[in-house]
This record gives structure tokens, C-alpha cells and sequence, in this order.
């Protein structure tokens, strides 16, 4: 059985992993009749995010534990990541991964990614190992890895900063996927475009399908 592990950057679209694609993204590789096992960098988020209302909160939450409540408690830290143990690597989308797990939020292409982050990506790349990522995650591979394919949807400012490091951006729309052989990356837009969550589904397990194809 092939054995994905799903990276969570929090709970929550505005502050850390968007819930509709981390859950049909498992959902996807469950019924691929695939395992996966969830990881989460156990660190503060950046902020916290009223969803009601849009507005910041005064108050801290830690990633890993805010994440445990996609996973219904059954997470373990990013830093204990193996890529040895695993066929594939997925990330979901959400401002967390774009607030949590890099800096690309507030400084775009010039952003850090979090060192456990980076390490998790070049291992899975360095094996040959495919990696997904949905809606605003492809920038992580574009800031780790710079020349690759990759789609974020129609948004032009993230276009523009991704291309400045030497990605090659393909538009897309719901459910399509990009596919980097070379470095054996899947990406698709999901809610970097106007998405239902039917049209979430369909590109998680488009994103699933073509990760397993890599892994024959």
C-alpha cells in the first residue's frame, strides 16, 4: 500500500490549512486505497484570524495543535519527517502555507520557507518522490526549487512573484493539474480560483491520481 504524508500548516483558511482540501485531499488518497499519516510544524502561528469577521484576534495558537483538530488528534511534528518512509508528499492549501510554513504572504518572493518544510521537499525531490500541492502551496516549491512547473489559478501578483524565481506558471482551471516530471511535482489551483467544493474534490483527487502514477 502506498503511503502519502499530508503537511497541515493549522485549522482554519485564513490562518492555516484550508479545511475542505486537507480533508478531500485524504479523502482522495483513502480512496485510492492509499495510507497517509498527517504532519505539522509544532510553532506558533503567525496570528490568529477571527473567520466571522476577517479580522486578527489577540491570542496565540501552535500550528501542530491547531492542526490536530483536522486530524482528530493523530499528528505528528514535521520535524520527525522522514522522507524514506513515505511514496509521496502532500501539502493542501490555505494562508497557512503561506503565513506558517513560509513568509510568502507578506514578502512573496523573497519569503522564507521553514527549514522543516524545505528539508521535507528537497528529501521527498532528492528520491525521486512525487509531491503534491494545492491552491497557494506550489509557491513553497517555487521558492525551494525555483525552475519548475507549476499552476497557482489565475492570480496575477502570485504569477509575477513565482516567475521572478524561474518558475514556469501554467494556467489552469478546476480540477486541472500540472505535472513536473522532472522533479515529479503535481500542483492544481483549487480555491486560487472561484471553486465549489465539489471542484476542490475533483482536483485533490486529480492531484492524488497522478501522484500514484509516479509512484509505479
Amino acid at each position: 500500500m502506498k503511503k502519502f504524508a499530508v503537511v497541515l500548516s493549522g485549522c482554519g483558511v485564513f490562518d492555516g490549512a484550508e479545511i475542505h482540501e486537507a480533508t478531500l485531499s485524504m479523502l482522495a488518497i483513502a480512496k485510492k486505497g492509499c495510507s497517509y499519516e498527517l504532519f505539522a510544524p509544532d510553532i506558533d502561528q503567525h496570528h490568529v484570524i477571527n473567520h466571522i469577521t476577517g479580522e486578527e484576534m489577540d491570542e496565540t495558537r501552535n500550528v501542530l495543535i491547531e492542526s490536530a483538530r483536522i486530524a482528530r488528534g493523530h499528528i505528528t511534528d514535521l520535524d520527525k519527517f522522514n522522507p524514506a518512509e513515505f511514496d509521496g508528499l502532500l501539502f493542501p492549501g490555505g494562508f497557512g502555507a503561506a503565513k506558517n510554513l513560509s513568509t510568502w504572504a507578506f514578502e512573496k518572493a523573497n519569503a522564507t520557507v521553514l527549514p522543516g518544510v524545505e528539508k521535507a521537499i528537497n528529501g521527498m525531490v532528492s528520491l525521486k518522490k512525487p509531491v503534491g500541492a494545492l491552491c497557494i502551496s506550489p509557491v513553497l516549491l517555487a521558492r525551494i526549487l525555483g525552475e519548475v512547473h507549476l499552476t497557482i489559478g489565475d492570480d496575477e501578483g502570485t504569477i509575477d512573484a513565482i516567475e521572478s524565481l524561474g518558475t514556469k506558471h501554467v494556467y489552469t482551471t478546476h480540477g486541472e493539474v500540472v505535472v513536473d516530471p522532472e522533479h515529479n511535482l503535481v500542483t492544481t489551483p483549487c480555491y486560487m480560483l472561484d471553486a465549489t467544493i465539489d471542484q476542490i474534490a475533483e482536483g485533490a483527487y486529480n492531484v492524488v491520481d497522478a501522484m500514484i502514477k509516479m509512484m509505479d
